[in-house]
């Protein structure tokens, strides 16, 4: 390689943030200070009876699956666990994983696939501090809508969750936060969710759909959404250098639910999709310390970095 050559590809490399090129170690966003098992000496399983039985109970553990599992329903995660894909193809196919009254709850490079009704891929249902990162979500499109159930789903006051480096794909209802207009007295305060570094990818809808909670949306990359972003029953959102192609709407406040939504835009790569956005919000400043890439270079870093097998 000639002298200028090296020069271009080295140059080429420093363009990349440094947040594409080594995965975090701790979360960042609301999810801040989760840290799942930490040191505790990790098993590793391989069959659905063994991982049931290393996830249970609230003592810290790090679960460690290998290869991919077949599920039928959902399994509950104990409190003060770390669940870890090996390589890049271990994981759970048919059902999913619940996070049900839990706190301190780490789920990484894992392949989680076609969680059939009533499952959801996660459910993490009236829990905190729970960082869910570098996982492969996907399903298909050739059934109907309700054939399978949410890739990631938060609900019942869930509270303090980061989602980062995921892929979500080929699926109809991506990501719900919070589950019914009609749960304010429980979710009012609560369900606070930063998304970053997550690729939506043939994801027609719910990315995220959020109500009533705070949620930070930034340096996504979202194609083939029908509707991206939706902010509703008064849920305060801000979205910011995020990157959005072949999408009908990016963000919306007004569909579906008897109360609008808020959100604030900036920085944001629309290609060329269309807004709803009926309240502009009070959310303008996260409560934590991030640094947002700008849109520019969103599609290198999580075409690049998302996914399992990518730590």
């Amino acid at each position: 390689m000639t002298a200028g050559a090296v020069a271009l590809a080295t140059a080429a490399v420093l363009a990349v943030p440094q947040s594409a090129r080594a995965a975090e170690t701790s979360p960042i966003g609301f999810g801040a200070g989760t840290t799942g098992g930490g040191s505790a000496s990790a098993v590793t399983v391989s069959t659905l009876d063994a991982f049931k039985s290393a996830v249970t109970g609230s003592t810290a553990k790090v679960v460690k699956v290998n290869g991919l599992i077949p599920l039928s329903g959902s399994v509950d995660i104990g409190s003060n666990t770390t669940v870890l894909g090996v390589g890049s193809s271990s994981g759970f196919t048919g059902g999913g994983l619940r996070l049900k009254k839990v706190t301190n709850v780490v789920v990484r490079n894992l392949n989680i696939s076609k969680p059939l009704a009533p499952a959801d891929g996660i459910e993490v249902q009236a829990s905190t501090k729970v960082w869910i990162d570098h996982n492969s979500f996907s399903a298909d499109r050739d059934h109907d809508k309700d054939y399978y159930d949410g890739l990631l789903d938060i609900n019942h006051a869930s509270d303090n969750v980061t989602v980062s480096w995921n892929t979500f794909k080929n699926h109809f209802k991506g990501s719900l936060v919070g589950h019914s207009d009609n749960n304010a007295s429980e979710d009012t305060g609560h369900l606070k969710v930063t998304y970053h570094h997550n690729w939506f990818d043939n994801v027609y809808s719910r990315i995220p759909s959020l109500r009533f909670g705070t949620g930070h949306f930034y340096d996504n990359y979202v194609v083939g959404a029908e509707t991206a972003v939706h902010s509703r029953m008064g849920a305060q959102m801000l979205v910011e250098n995020n990157v959005f192609r072949s999408t009908g709407v990016a963000v919306t406040t007004n569909r579906s639910s008897d109360v609008d939504g808020y959100a604030n835009l900036r920085g944001n790569d629309l290609g060329g999709a269309a807004t709803e956005i009926s309240r502009v919000g009070t959310f303008t400043s996260a409560p934590y310390g991030y640094t947002a890439e700008p849109a520019s270079t969103v599609v290198a870093s999580v075409t690049g970095g998302a996914g399992a097998g990518k730590l």
